[in-house]
């Protein structure tokens, strides 16, 4: 699909479908999946099939070249239909995992890890977070020495999406010990099933059907070649990285932010009260239009933002600088305190039904911190934004 003609046809279209998706294929069986704490590796497979799993890669890796204002109408369209970051998390996982190779990855490496995770054979995802230490990414202590034409690597991670079922792992590692700063980090591919990496299931508030993991490396030897670029070049590649991952996870809250509004409302309709529907009452229609406000408000910082992303994607230089990052950042945190209001004025309004299990409204409740926290945490977005714009 080409990067400027997107019609809104074709916007339409991939909504419709993915709004179908999650009512057939998704909410019969998410309370379950929920539980279980995954949902089956055969739903991968169906993703690729409807062309998903593959917007915004390149055609040579059998991807879609698809803008920021398709991937986003698709995302909030899942998240609006079906209220489980946990489901979308380790479902897009290889949009965190496989940017770095794309960009950065020898030939060879490409063509052995993006096919199969973009045809839904193989699950990707991205190994950064440490015990130790969160976003402070510069001081990560997990080591990859090279000997011979193989890296050994020893050390941690955690909070890792996809991290008990991956099949590859972009890892961030310190390969100059020498180095204890920033330049010192290289990215290095990990195969799910190489000798000496271990995984730990973690228990979460929310995302319950995500699989989520501790990594454990103990001399876990890798070739040469599955270092991604240049090696003490992985800092500048975990920067690059957020930014689309920040820009998607503010689609997924708007998305996330009208299911609630969906939810409520629905519910504000039918339910009686004193003789009268909830809707009916002026202390309820203004929660909504709360909502409502802070909804439309992201929507169109959202749109803004991704019509830069789009511009530069195309080559215009001038569209995504500093303060666009910062832009990014902040959107990112409005994107996520939306989410934040709109589940709880959502379970406030369902009442007794909202602290139930099975409501939208409660598992997006429950989900909504890890969104304000994941992929850089509020504080650190303001941080960053500051020093973007000079300040």
């Amino acid at each position: 699909m080409s990067m400027t003609d997107i019609a809104d046809e074709d916007i339409t279209l991939v909504e419709d479908a993915a709004r179908k998706f999650v009512q057939t294929e998704v909410a019969p069986h998410l309370n379950d999946w929920e539980e279980a704490g995954e949902f089956p590796r055969s739903l991968y497979r169906r993703a690729a099939e409807m062309g998903w799993l593959e917007m915004g890669y390149p055609e040579q890796f059998g991807g879609t070249p698809s803008p920021w204002k398709l991937r986003n109408a698709m995302t909030i369209a899942l998240a609006r239909s079906g209220g489980s970051g946990g489901l979308m998390a380790s479902l897009f996982s290889h949009n965190i995992g496989l940017p770095p190779v794309v960009r950065h990855g020898s030939p060879a490496l490409q063509a052995e890890v993006i096919p199969d995770v973009l045809a839904g054979k193989k699950i990707s995802a991205l190994a950064i977070t440490e015990p130790g230490g969160g976003t402070d990414v510069s001081a990560l202590r997990t080591t990859a020495r090279l000997e011979g034409d193989e890296y050994v690597v020893d050390g941690e991670k955690i909070f890792i999406t996809s991290g008990m079922r991956a099949d590859w792992f972009t890892v961030a590692v310190r390969t100059d010990l020498k180095n204890k700063g920033p330049m010192g980090i290289s990215m290095l591919m990990v195969p799910g099933d190489a000798a000496g990496l271990s995984r730990s299931p973690l228990k979460k508030m929310g995302w319950l059907c995500s699989d989520t993991a501790q990594l454990r490396f103990d001399g876990v030897r890798v070739p040469a070649r599955y270092l991604v670029g240049e090696e003490g070049s992985g800092f500048k590649m975990i920067l690059t990285n957020f930014n689309g991952e920040r820009l998607s996870m503010a689609a997924m809250a708007l998305g996330f932010s009208e299911c609630c509004f969906d939810e409520a409302l629905s519910w504000a309709q039918q339910r009686k009260t004193f003789g009268t529907a909830l809707v009916d009452h002026q202390v309820i229609r203004h929660k909504l239009m709360d909502m409502k406000m802070r909804i439309e408000s992201t929507r169109a910082w959202l749109n803004a933002v991704s019509a830069r992303a789009d511009a530069g994607d195309r080559g215009d230089k001038a569209a995504k600088g500093a303060e666009w990052v910062a832009q990014v950042c902040l959107l990112k945190n409005h994107a996520t305190q939306t989410m934040q209001f709109c589940a709880d004025q959502g379970v406030q309004i369902l009442g007794g039904m909202g602290f139930m299990r099975g409501t939208a409204c409660e598992r997006i409740y429950r989900e909504v911190k890890v969104m304000m926290i994941g992929g850089g945490a509020e504080e650190i977005m303001k941080e960053l934004a500051s020093r973007q714009l000079g300040l």
